[in-house]
């Protein structure tokens, strides 16, 4: 049943509580259920308002985990300091590949981003929502910078943007359905299972290896 402080959302502060139960309610069924099976029927039920009032904030199911991806981008950047060492750059990237293996939601809904967020939606949203993504990735690059001195600005937004992409690609293969899980455990398919914070972060290493190696034959 719809909550009385729901039923009198009129106020801005009332109304981003409102919006960050909704976000919250995604979340929640994320740990539950794969994103494909989330419908917004379910998600309202789950909020405990109507289908109508949640559109009120998300023109779709898609906008809602498109705002949760960027909540949970922007609170991984807030934690992500205190992880992070500072100098060589190997051990920096391996301490950002397993932190980010450390916020499955995320993960998730980067691995979402190419398949599932990208469609019902206007263009307007979508411009909104990239251009925000866009915004917390270049926080990101600039921590990246501060940690790694040696890193130009160019090769910062390009490791960036090759996390996503490895994150994106790695995670299904890591986290696979329940039938695969148990198929794989067949010593004779050993090479199919991914370690997801190791995998990454080899991957990252090679990147910023080769990031740094192409910017000092540039110059």
């Amino acid at each position: 049943m719809t909550t009385p402080e729901f039923q009198r959302a009129r106020s801005p502060e009332q109304r981003e509580l409102r919006r960050r139960a909704i976000l919250g309610a995604a979340a929640e069924l994320l740990t539950e259920i794969p994103l494909s099976d989330i419908s917004l029927r379910e998600l309202s039920r789950r909020v405990g308002l109507s289908k109508t009032n949640v559109v009120r904030y998300f023109e779709t199911r898609e906008a809602v985990f498109f705002a949760l991806l960027n909540q949970e981008f922007d609170e991984w950047l807030a934690s992500l300091p205190a992880q992070l060492p500072e100098g060589e750059p190997l051990d920096v990237v391996d301490a950002l590949a397993r932190s980010a293996a450390g916020r499955p939601l995320l993960c998730e809904l980067w691995s979402a981003l190419g398949t599932a967020l990208e469609r019902n939606l206007s263009a307007e949203t979508a411009r909104a929502f990239k251009l925000a993504h866009a915004e917390l990735q270049v926080r990101l690059a600039k921590l990246l910078i501060v940690r790694m001195k040696l890193l130009p600005w160019t090769a910062a937004r390009e490791l960036v943007a090759t996390l996503i992409l490895l994150v994106a690609g790695l995670w299904p293969f890591a986290n696979p359905s329940p039938a695969v899980a148990e198929a794989v455990q067949d010593p004779r398919l050993a090479h199919s299972r991914v370690d997801f914070a190791a995998r990454l972060s080899r991957a990252m290493q090679v990147t910023v290896t080769g990031l740094l190696a192409m910017e000092s034959d540039s110059q």
